[in-house]
């Protein structure tokens, strides 16, 4: 598993559930810079906080955290043909990041 996933799996996650962010901290009781800290991957949530967000977006947190690339969620309105274009697209973001992750650690 990889912290470095949960940002950008909760934006999309998020937005195929058609909230936006000020949606998501109304209802998890924080504020909309709080959550698009937690998309830029500037911090994480509580584990309270966390769990909260899997029940509001009804997606695990094994997906989340990069544990599985499976989302366990359907994208409302789409195609399967395009969900997996979306998790093509998603998972060239992933090794994006991997790869100028390696760079500037070594």
């Amino acid at each position: 598993m990889n912290i470095d996933f949960f940002g950008e799996r909760l934006k999309t996650v998020r937005k195929s559930k058609r909230l936006t962010q000020l949606d998501l901290s109304k209802q998890l009781a924080v504020s909309k810079g709080t959550v698009s800290a937690y998309e830029q991957g500037l911090s994480y949530p509580s584990l309270e906080t966390f769990i909260k967000i899997c029940g509001i977006l009804d997606t695990s947190a094994d997906y989340l955290l990069g544990g599985s690339d499976n989302p366990p969620f359907k994208m409302a309105g789409l195609t399967g043909e395009q969900v997996q274009s979306i998790m093509q697209f998603v998972s060239l973001i992933e090794q994006a990041n991997e790869i100028t992750t390696y760079h500037e650690t070594h």
